[in-house]
């Protein structure tokens, strides 16, 4: 396989501050997105969100949501690499949604939860082509504990960056202790090596 639009790497986190618990869940969204330039060299800018009331589910959604709104501003068809370390948006976005769809957004055994969310998300990734790509949380990945950085810090702020910034990553992780500054940047995907997961059905073609 290979990618048919320009290549994007997006690495994305959550946080809920007191995600399951009674009393304030405010939580934040991070992502870091890579493009690589004409000379080859990679750009990189940043992403965040927050919600004063929310879940880690709610804002891992909202991090697909809101890194492809930002990203197709300009109205183009992407390739992206979506990393996270969020297992409900990978097999979400690989298996379950597929089977809800079929059965008009329902699952087997009763409501889909977050179901506008997982509906707003299938929207926004429709006209782009997505490898979805899982990363072990906390373990030193330098892209995905920064996004973790920007996700808790959107969550303790409750600020939005509203759309793409210039990246802070060089300067954080000069700023990290030896564990994460140890570890290997993920590469730039390969165009060749890129494998979309297969398309979603057109919303406007599942049944209510």
């Amino acid at each position: 396989m290979t990618a048919r639009y320009p290549l994007v790497a997006v690495y994305a986190d959550e946080s809920c501050l007191g995600n399951g618990q009674s009393g304030a869940t405010p939580g934040g969204l991070g992502a870091l997105v890579e493009f690589r330039k004409a000379d080859g060299t990679v750009a990189r800018f940043d992403l965040w969100a927050s919600e004063p009331t929310t879940t880690n589910n709610r804002m891992a959604l909202r991090s697909v949501i809101d890194s492809y709104a930002a990203m197709s501003r300009k109205g183009n068809r992407l390739s992206v690499q979506f990393t996270t370390d969020s297992r409900y948006i990978v097999d979400g976005m690989t298996s379950w949604v597929r089977g809800w769809m079929a059965r008009g957004w329902k699952r087997k055994d009763g409501a889909v939860e977050n179901v506008e969310l997982w509906q707003d998300a299938v929207d926004a990734i429709a006209l782009h082509e997505t490898q979805w790509c899982w990363v072990k949380g906390h373990a030193g990945h330098p892209q995905n504990e920064y996004a973790n950085h920007l996700a808790t810090r959107a969550a303790a702020a409750q600020d939005a960056s509203d759309g793409l910034v210039a990246s802070q990553f060089d300067a954080w992780l000069q700023a990290q202790g030896p564990k994460v500054r140890a570890q290997s940047l993920s590469p730039f995907p390969v165009v060749e090596r890129f494998v979309p997961a297969p398309p979603l059905p057109a919303r406007s073609t599942v049944r209510p």
